[in-house]
Parts: structure tokens; C-alpha cells; sequence
């Protein structure tokens, strides 16, 4: 069995779990201040390099008023077009916009 931090699906959840926070138009730093966490591991969260357990999943989705249930649905579509191609194949880690290149 492949670890699944480093695939395609954890992938898609790490840049929901960031688009999320940006359409809130939240700064790492502000989200932590909701968590009364530091910005750092708000940081290593959405790189990847810390992964959430589902009460911390929770948590982190009230900090950003969103639900378990929406975001579960946000992230089954994001999923399955994917997997029909019309989601963001190619993208070997998360990156902001500005950093991703042509």
C-alpha cells in the first residue's frame, strides 16, 4: 500500500483545504489566530508536510465557517473530475499562483 500523503487525492485536499481559506479571503496567519495555533503550522498543514485528524479537520473548517459536509462535497467533485480529466492534472505540489509557472 503507497502512503497516501504524497498522492494525487491528498493533493486535491490540501488545495480545497487552501482555496477554502482563500475564498474566505483569510491569511495563514488570520486562520491561526482563529485556531489559536501559530502561522507555521497552518503553513505545514497546507504543504503537507502536517496532516489534520479528522477532529482537527473539523476545527480547522469552523475556523473558516465551513462545514464537514460541504467540504466533503467540494472535495468528492473536485475528485471526480479529476478523475474525468477536467480537474487540475499535472501539478506535482501545491503551489500559490504566483509561484506556478506557464
Amino acid at each position: 500500500m503507497h502512503k497516501s500523503l504524497y498522492s494525487r487525492p491528498n493533493d486535491v485536499f490540501l488545495m480545497l483545504l487552501r482555496d477554502v481559506r482563500m475564498s474566505k479571503r483569510l491569511r495563514q496567519s488570520d486562520l491561526a489566530v482563529r485556531l489559536g495555533r501559530s502561522q507555521a503550522i497552518v503553513s505545514r498543514v497546507e504543504s503537507g508536510e502536517r496532516r489534520l485528524d479528522i477532529t482537527e479537520l473539523v476545527a480547522w473548517l469552523a475556523a473558516m465557517d465551513t462545514d464537514i459536509v460541504t467540504f466533503a462535497k467540494q472535495l468528492h467533485a473536485r475528485l471526480q473530475g479529476d478523475i474525468a480529466g477536467t480537474g487540475r492534472r499535472g501539478q506535482k505540489r501545491l503551489r500559490p499562483a504566483a509561484h506556478r509557472g506557464p
